[in-house]
């Protein structure tokens, strides 16, 4: 006879052990998709993956033997879950000088999604999101069980006067936001609906979560103030006030392997955000975290440059292609930086289901309906342009072109 746990057959039943919030757990349809794109023959716009060949790999060496040389005890020792001081010294000073005490170094921005769901969300809890948004929020926020409200999205970014019209009729938690070249879609949140937004959302007593890991990769157009920093001067420069939790990166700027992210944020929220990484992996790495700090003064401002300009070039590169290529009725962003455009199809047109014959033809992207917290999208997709060569986006794009085309009933281009 089986015991708990236990089919009939005496098999360990696994399904009887996991927690209700694992249900609303899911693999993540990049990763999969990632796994078919890896073959050699398929060019890929599907991963938001950093150009591996920019990584500056010798400087990287260079800085991991001087810490080691120098600091190896130190940098190989247990140490404080706030994260390694002159890390968070240099932070704290490019976003204006706040205190040291208000930034937390996290292992890879999406810990530091899913640490702020598992302190911020209860059951239930209403989450504005942008509609798309960032598939990685969204599963880092799912097993909190949160109810989601879709706000539309323009090529100015989300509308804010359908923000505020929705918080006139519901209170919500939190507002999540990726307002720089955003993933999926590439677009840019405008300056007056930045200040608009922040202003909103703190009329309604609503926390936002500004998730910024592309700020730095702008290669076209004037640079925008962060929604923390127009936070910070709402509450006139208490930083203890700012109801914006401010997320950033090295893994799009440096290296992503280092696995080096930061939160600032009101004291409240780092409070518990300590307390939240202690029971998660008690703290980032510290060798890692020296290497970053090595690398922030010289080598930072010159890969930045490097990364703004190839990127440039190849955004720029893929768009006149699809214009050039595209049958005519399909709709393409225009980022001004970043790692994304987005695709729009005629109605009809399933993007998921398309993928298959893409990947036969040899070029892969990412389907846009799982950007989508509420389901839709499904004649959308999201193109990265950040891993391909120029060779590699005109093969890839006349591939793609010829598949959409197949999928509308047109003949092929000539």
């Amino acid at each position: 006879m089986g015991g708990m746990g236990a089919d009939e057959n005496g098999s360990f039943d696994f399904s009887t052990v996991f927690a209700e919030r694992t249900t609303r757990m899911d693999a993540s349809v990049i990763r999969e998709i990632l796994k078919v794109a890896q073959r050699p023959d398929v060019i890929s716009f599907a991963g938001g993956l950093p150009a591996p060949e920019l990584f500056p790999v010798e400087e990287v060496r260079q800085a991991a033997d001087l810490v080691l040389t120098r600091d190896g005890a130190s940098a190989l020792q247990y140490s404080t879950t706030e994260g390694y001081v002159p890390l968070r010294e240099w932070i704290a000073a490019r976003q204006g000088g706040i205190p040291v005490e208000n930034v937390q170094i996290v292992t890879g921005s999406q810990q530091g999604l899913d640490l702020l769901g598992k302190i911020l969300l209860s059951r239930g809890d209403v989450v504005l999101v942008e509609s798309p948004t960032y598939l990685g929020a969204l599963q880092s926020f799912n097993p909190y069980g949160p109810q989601y409200v879709q706000i539309p999205t323009d090529d100015h970014g989300i509308d804010v006067d359908a923000l505020a019209d929705q918080l006139e009729h519901q209170s919500a938690k939190l507002l999540y936001a990726v307002p720089n070249f955003q993933n999926p879609t590439g677009r840019t949140l405008s300056l007056d609906r930045r200040r608009r937004l922040v202003e909103v959302t703190a009329k309604h007593n609503v926390l936002v979560i500004e998730d910024d890991p592309y700020g730095e990769l702008r290669f076209t157009g004037e640079s925008l103030p962060s929604l923390y920093s127009l936070g910070l001067e709402l509450a006139e420069g208490d930083v203890d006030n700012n109801h914006v939790i401010h997320s950033g990166s090295f893994s799009k700027t440096l290296v992503p392997g280092l696995r080096d992210a930061w939160v600032q944020a009101a004291h409240p929220i780092i409070e518990k955000l300590i307390q939240a990484k202690q029971g998660s992996d008690l703290h980032t790495p510290t060798f890692n975290q020296m290497i970053i700090a090595e690398l922030v003064h010289e080598v930072l401002p010159r890969q930045v440059e490097l990364v703004k300009r190839v990127y440039g070039e190849r955004a720029l590169h893929m768009i006149d292609r699809i214009t050039e290529r595209f049958p005519a009725g399909i709709e393409h962003t225009t980022p001004e930086g970043g790692m994304f455009l987005w695709l729009t199809l005629p109605d009809g047109v399933d993007t998921e289901g398309m993928l298959i014959k893409a990947v036969k033809r040899g070029v892969a992207y990412v389907p846009g309906s799982p950007f989508f917290a509420l389901g839709g999208g499904e004649n959308t997709m999201r193109l990265s342009y950040s891993c391909a060569t120029l060779d590699q986006i005109d093969v890839g794009i006349d591939a793609l072109a010829q598949t959409i085309r197949d999928e509308l009933g047109e003949s092929p281009a000539a």
